[in-house]
């Protein structure tokens, strides 16, 4: 920090800037609640869907096992796209979640077992729970690195930017109190010795 003038146009600029951090701190402290508690929400739904993939893969691990026909059906569909579109939070885009494209080859459904039709449709059920876990993880890298930001910002104002400008005030009014004082002083002396002469002059 450059060095502050003990002036009064400085005094006034540091008593605007403290109103400005004092004006501002409680908006910054409510972002920051506001993406603590999104963090939290994102870290439930990503448990959950979490779940839910374990859950549904065992599920289907267990079906697909009745079956011993090699079909490798993960040439039959693939990602074709993955659509998110932009939402907000407490002033940061973050991507949410739309629908998954698939892209399906076809296949000779005479030659093909008929349990392929529902293998199909389980892939796919599966790669949109996955898209749907990415894009959550994406939500979580933004929001924490906007959490990081502003809780920067908040202890800059709270540790450094009011307390500075406080202290600042201090001793510019201090400076400018004693240079007043000093002046009232320089005045009654100097009056004092026009009077002195003044009186001199009269005794003539």
């Amino acid at each position: 920090m450059g060095r502050v003038k003990h002036t009064k146009n400085e005094l006034k600029r540091q008593k605007d800037d403290l109103k400005r951090f004092i004006r501002y701190l409680p908006t910054l402290a409510l972002k920051k609640q506001q993406l603590q508690a999104e963090i939290i929400r994102i870290l439930h739904a990503r448990d959950e869907l979490e779940k839910q993939i374990e859950i549904f893969r065992e599920s289907v691990y267990k079906w697909v096992a009745v079956f011993a026909e090699e079909v490798h059906i993960e040439k039959l569909v693939g990602i074709e796209k993955i659509r998110v579109s932009t939402g907000n939070i407490a002033g940061i885009g973050i991507p949410v979640f739309e629908k998954v494209d698939f892209r399906e080859n076809n296949y000779d459904i005479i030659k093909t077992p008929l349990w392929v039709d529902y293998g199909i449709e389980a892939i796919k059920e599966l790669a949109t729970l996955k898209a749907r876990s990415r894009v959550l993880e994406k939500q979580l890298e933004l929001v924490r690195e906007e959490l990081r930001i502003t809780t920067q910002r908040v202890n800059l104002f709270e540790k450094i930017k009011i307390p500075q400008a406080r202290e600042n005030i201090r001793r510019i009014s201090i400076f400018l109190g004693d240079l007043q004082t000093a002046a009232v002083v320089t005045g009654k002396i100097s009056k004092n010795k026009i009077e002195k002469k003044a009186g001199a002059l009269a005794s003539w």
